[in-house]
């Protein structure tokens, strides 16, 4: 037994530190996640100083802010945090560039607020070349107090839509009439064309510079910020009842960088990004509860899950989407305890698939590439977690149905060495760098000292060994 405790102690202790040192990796993974996370913030928080002109020693600046892609949660702390900003500081001006494709409700409307509530003025321009202000994106453009576009890049399309499995359909007529007088009521306040705007909403219009300038929606068109800035130089436009002349030629322009709250949760609000955190989370606890030891999988399951569970607290999302998402883990499951031959996994991949399409719930959020990208992530996804549950997760079930070898029934099969002669009464041989008492079977030969030996049994604490040449 002393013999035995000797070997299984030593054992025990390893699996510990193993353990140990995965939670430790861990830690300094998440550690590291943070520290670099840090110094992102860092740099992200810095302004980066661009001249349009000859530098001016006053004090004055002009305040850029980018709205690029998906408009989530995080464009919104982006954009609300530099105006609020640029009126701190006083600037002259506010630039907002635009280049969307539309985005989520409540971050458009909290946007729109701040600039109509702004005390600087705020010009709005959709740049550069090719870019759109589409869906979402043309309340925003109208609500500057002065609008702008680059040759070659298009505004509208703001009909709030429904996105499922067959795509994307309009919406109720209640969510209709909300937007339609949403954007008449920024359109009135800006001095715009009410009738063309509301058209943008309840027909679906798109409009190039041309159009647009010619309809109202508009003030000017300009090839880059540079000339947009020296043309607005002299412009008038109204602040609290208030007439403001804009002061805008040579005055240098501070580009405001994103920080790691915005990017944080422009990652998190995003739709896509939501859905598959939400289920690597649930995949990563199942696995991790099924096989367990680790602690890896339902740490970063837990994680996942979380950071899911924020992020579509950023976004309107059908219950009934994620319900279908839950409804397919749990095939996938029956699937692996009640074998179907693929029957309940096929069922798990459709509500997988139909669950996730269902998910984002946003009516301004309608682009045909965003939508295109996004099916094709969820159908690798379902295709990806069907194969996942039936290959990786049925290895781990079937490693739990076979019998667990522990202490010294692991020596079965080893190879050792003689280091004394052995018979059928006594002798000892060497394996794993410990000395083991050892037998050989009743009728054979003795065991030379130095021969290699194979354990093919044991008794008690004594192992059973032939020669290792004459085991087949």
């Amino acid at each position: 037994m002393n013999i035995y405790m000797k070997w299984l102690l030593p054992k025990m202790n390893k699996i510990k530190l193993l353990r140990a040192g995965r939670r430790n990796l861990l830690l300094l993974f998440l550690i590291s996640i943070v520290i670099v996370g840090a110094g992102m913030g860092a740099g992200a928080g810095a302004l980066l100083t661009l001249s349009s002109g000859a530098a001016q020693d006053d004090g004055r600046i002009i305040y850029v802010i980018k709205i690029t892609d998906i408009i989530t949660e995080g464009t919104a702390v982006h954009v609300i945090e530099g105006l609020r900003e640029a009126n701190k500081r006083d600037a002259v001006a506010i630039l907002i560039i635009i280049d969307t494709p539309g985005g989520i409700i409540a971050p458009t409307l909290e946007i729109t607020k701040e600039i109509l509530g702004s005390e600087i003025p705020v010009i709005t321009y959709v740049a550069p070349k090719g870019a759109i202000a589409a869906s979402a994106g043309s309340f925003i453009l109208i609500s500057g107090n002065i609008a702008a576009m680059a040759p070659g890049t298009t505004t509208g399309a703001a009909k709030p839509v429904v996105i499922g499995p067959e795509g994307a359909t309009a919406a109720d007529e209640k969510t209709i009439r909300f937007f339609t007088g949403h954007m008449e009521s920024i359109a009135d306040v800006r001095d715009r064309n009410a009738t063309q705007a509301k058209r943008f909403v309840t027909h679906n219009d798109v409009l190039g510079p041309s159009a647009a300038l010619e309809h109202g929606i508009i003030d000017l068109i300009s090839e880059d910020k540079h000339e947009l800035l020296m043309t607005v130089d002299g412009m008038n436009v109204r602040i609290n009842e208030v007439n403001v002349t804009l002061a805008t030629k040579d005055v240098p322009l501070y580009i405001m960088e994103r920080t790691t709250r915005s990017i944080l949760l422009d990652m998190l609000g995003n739709p896509t990004i939501a859905t598959i955190l939400l289920m690597v989370g649930i995949y990563g606890l199942i696995f991790g509860f099924m096989s367990g030891g680790t602690y890896v999988p339902e740490t970063i399951g837990a994680i996942c899950l979380i950071l899911a569970l924020f992020g579509l607290g950023l976004i309107d999302v059908n219950i009934f989407g994620i319900i279908l998402i839950i409804i397919a883990v749990l095939l996938f499951i029956a699937e692996l305890i009640t074998p179907t031959f693929g029957i309940l996994t096929t069922g798990g991949v459709i509500c997988l698939i139909i669950g996730a399409l269902l998910l984002p719930q946003e009516p301004l959020l309608f682009s045909p590439v965003w939508l295109k990208s996004f099916l094709i992530i969820i159908i690798s996804i379902g295709i990806a977690s069907a194969v996942f549950f039936l290959f990786a997760m049925g290895t781990v079930l079937k490693s739990r149905k076979r019998r667990v070898k522990i202490g010294i029934e692991s020596f079965i099969g080893k190879v050792g060495k003689a280091e004394t002669e052995i018979d059928e009464k006594e002798g000892k041989i060497k394996i794993r760098g410990e000395i083991w008492n050892a037998i050989t079977p009743e009728g054979e030969e003795i065991i030379n000292k130095g021969e290699t030996v194979e354990i093919i049994d044991f008794e008690g604490l004594t192992l059973i060994v032939k020669r290792k040449e004459r085991v087949k």
